[in-house]
């Protein structure tokens, strides 16, 4: 993240001073609209501070107290991050999926086999994370290769959630086309109905995944635009550690 506070009001012209866009002055909606992304406050609040000489040499302890510290700090769901993967043509995809473990082994996610990120992943198993934390103003990025668990862990992590998480994916079917809303809400009564009576119900297409990083890096905002960048990365079976300019 490497916005600031605008000033409500940009100067006249575009950005930097260049002229506006053909018709942009013209469209009143346009013109709000861009008048309300400058007037967004970015990190109106303090900061922690990061000194990465003092961080650990590997990126999972940092990880981990990163995650902790941002939930301490109230950032809601710091446990959502986004999940970027890539067709067979190479073209990306990205959205927001939850973290289910980070361990020794790497970061862990689970979808339906069948999904667009599930087929995706099938013919090109990498993939890349990012967390963003902004009431500590931070955020992680990893990336690496992407492997399956295998259907018996796959299982147990199913298992282990809600019951909520049960009944939907029950429901499967993801990125399908859907008729309509109507359809759907059938569709969830029925899997919630099916996950209270049997509780450890088979999701066969459900499937853990595991990215081994080969990199993450660490990104500590600062309101001056100081930010820290730690960036490791995994070479010859080790980590390295380097900084980054902002």
């Amino acid at each position: 993240m490497s916005e600031h506070p605008a000033p409500p009001h940009p100067p006249a012209g575009g950005p930097d001073g260049a002229a506006p866009e053909p018709g942009a002055e013209a469209d009143p909606a346009a013109r709000a609209f861009r008048d309300l992304l400058r007037g967004l406050r970015v990190w109106d609040h303090d900061l922690p501070s990061f000194d990465p000489a003092a961080a650990p040499d590997e990126p999972l302890p940092l990880f981990r107290q990163w995650l902790r510290e941002a939930a301490e700090a109230g950032q809601p769901e710091p446990q959502t991050m986004t999940l970027a993967t890539a067709d067979a043509a190479g073209d990306p995809n990205v959205r927001t999926v939850m973290l289910h473990d980070a361990d020794e082994r790497g970061w862990h996610f689970a979808t339906h086999r069948g999904s667009r990120k599930g087929r995706e992943l099938a013919v090109r198993p990498r993939a890349a994370l990012g967390f963003y934390w902004p009431a500590v103003g931070r955020q992680v990025r990893v990336r690496g290769p992407v492997a399956e668990a295998g259907p018996t862990e796959s299982a147990a992590d199913l298992h282990r959630r809600s019951p909520g998480a049960l009944a939907a994916a029950l429901v499967g079917r993801q990125s399908e086309v859907l008729g309509s809303v109507e359809e759907l809400a059938r569709a969830s009564d029925a899997a919630w109905e099916r996950a209270r009576q049997e509780p450890d119900a088979p999701v066969p297409s459900w499937t853990l995944y595991v990215l081994r990083p080969e990199e993450v890096e660490f990104f500590q905002g600062d309101a001056r635009r100081r930010h820290v960048r730690l960036d490791y990365r995994r070479e010859d079976g080790r980590w390295t550690r380097d900084l980054l300019w902002p």
